[in-house]
This record gives structure tokens, sequence and C-alpha cells, in this order.
């Protein structure tokens, strides 16, 4: 079988590769690409430790064939930060301790930013429940809920 040639935008940096039919987007990002930030937790779209956005939409990267972003905008853990400067989030995390293994903080921080760009003032119940599909088995969520509702305000204060 012949392999599938895809373009597409990855972190705002245009991308292309080769991949089988068979293969997800989370394989490809993780074993060709070599972006390793997304993590394969479950491999059935139900811990959120691959999550990414797709054009805007949050996704698991083990549910998306990667021969369907052909043309398609995919935005990764890798491009949260502008270089060294972290993102808003990122750094609430460091400051709240909201992390600990670090398998599923990737996931967690790209939807938490997929969140803030949708709803920038979310209630404490809201962040809940869009975070409802990223497990982490570490910390507990509180630290997490803590340090997305703070970034949520500084962001509000920063516009």
């Amino acid at each position: 079988m012949s392999k599938i040639h895809v373009t597409t935008t990855i972190n705002n940096d245009p991308a292309e590769f080769l991949c089988e039919a068979e293969d997800t987007l989370l394989d490809v990002l993780r074993d060709t690409l070599r972006l390793s930030g997304a993590k394969e937790g479950c491999g059935s779209g139900d811990c959120g430790a691959c999550s990414v956005t797709l054009d805007g939409r949050l996704v698991c990267a083990c549910l998306v064939l990667a021969a369907e972003v052909e043309g398609a905008k995919i935005d990764t853990i890798e491009g949260m930060s502008d270089g060294e400067n972290l993102h808003i989030l990122q750094k609430k995390f460091l400051e709240h301790a909201a992390l600990q293994c670090g398998i599923c903080t990737p996931g967690i921080l790209v939807a938490s930013k997929a969140l803030l760009k949708k709803n920038p003032d979310p209630t404490e119940s809201e962040v809940r429940l869009w975070l409802a599909g990223n497990l982490c088995r570490c910390t507990g969520y509180d630290k997490i809920i803590n340090a997305v509702m703070d970034a949520a305000a500084e962001m509000r204060g920063l516009e």
C-alpha cells in the first residue's frame, strides 16, 4: 500500500509528512514529526492526554486519522509558548503547582487554552465541565482549576 502525502500547518508552520491510511494524528505528531508533547494515555479518546486543536476545535489526536488533516491548522502544546516566554496558562500552572507527573499536563493546557479562547470569563463550573474529558491521576484537579481561573482573570486584564 502506498503512503499518503499530507500538507498541513502545525503551530503556524507549514508541515508535510507521509503516513499510512491507519496512522493517527498522534502517531504522526510523536513518531514522524517528533512533537512529543501530546501523550498517548488511552488510545481511545477517553483521557485527553493527546488533546490538540484542529482548525480551532479541541480534539483527541488519537481519534483523528493523519490523512484527514490535509490542509488543516493544528496547534499542539509545543506551539503554546513563544520561545522562552511561557503562555500565561503555563505560568499559572507552575505558580499553582498544578502538575505532577506531566502525562496529562500538555492536554489539559491545550484544552484550557481552547476554553479561554471560546470563553474568556468562565465560571469554575464551566472550567470543570470543559476539562472533564482530561483525566489526571495525580493532582486532584483543584490546583488545575485554580490555575485556569487565575490565568483567565489575568488574560482579561491584559485586553
